[in-house]
């Protein structure tokens, strides 16, 4: 017959490391957090959802909703929590790219400075999430070098089910002018089911975030 011991209560070291790691990995994520996003807010339950990787939960987001409803504070947070709940499943710390459109398109442009081209997009497509803020900021010119790399980033995210999280103010729908046909009809399929629309009035306008 089975007795409790003091071993039966004792903590399981691996439990208490994977706590630790994601404790450091979520604290060091949120000092990455501009400011502004860097308090609580309460989620919208489809991105709560995405965010705690539940069974029944896209695996990728795609928050929309009118200018200053909280789409970017949503992202920051939702993000923060994902990592967490990643570390909780597979004890691994994951990759995340957090980008500006306007900063990720420049980047990705031939003429890029800052950047090489390629190696970013090979780097975009390995990352463990992707989060791309307010996608209908960035303009491109159709059919230019930028969507073309666009599409061998997003179709081997694609390919291979790795999640994508995006804030726009408009559907997949209708991101057809910013990043092509062929990246469209990735996004619409890969946000089937994951689209979060946010409501409300303009926070900025109340002086509030």
């Amino acid at each position: 017959m089975h007795s409790n011991s003091d071993d039966d209560q004792l903590p399981d070291p691996q439990d208490s490391v994977r706590r630790e790691r994601r404790e450091d990995a979520v604290a060091s994520f949120l000092q990455q957090t501009p400011v502004i996003y860097q308090h609580d807010i309460d989620l919208h339950p489809k991105a709560a959802a995405w965010a705690a990787r539940e069974a029944d939960a896209p695996i990728s987001l795609f928050l929309t909703g009118a200018i200053g409803v909280g789409k970017t504070h949503t992202a920051w947070q939702a993000t923060r929590h994902w990592i967490g709940q990643h570390i909780a499943t597979t004890g691994r710390q994951p990759s995340v790219e957090t980008w500006r459109s306007t900063a990720l398109f420049d980047a990705l442009r031939p003429d890029s400075r800052d950047y090489d081209g390629r190696a970013l997009t090979a780097q975009l497509q390995r990352a463990d999430l992707l989060y791309i803020d307010d996608l209908a900021a960035a303009r491109v010119s159709p059919g230019g070098w930028t969507q073309e790399r666009l599409y061998e980033l997003f179709d081997e995210r694609y390919i291979n089910r790795r999640p994508v999280l995006i804030t726009c103010d408009v559907l997949p729908s209708q991101t057809e002018h910013i990043v092509g046909e062929r990246v469209q009809s990735r996004l619409r399929e890969m946000f089937r089911g994951g689209v979060c629309l946010l409501e409300g009035d303009d926070r900025r306008a109340g002086g509030t975030q």
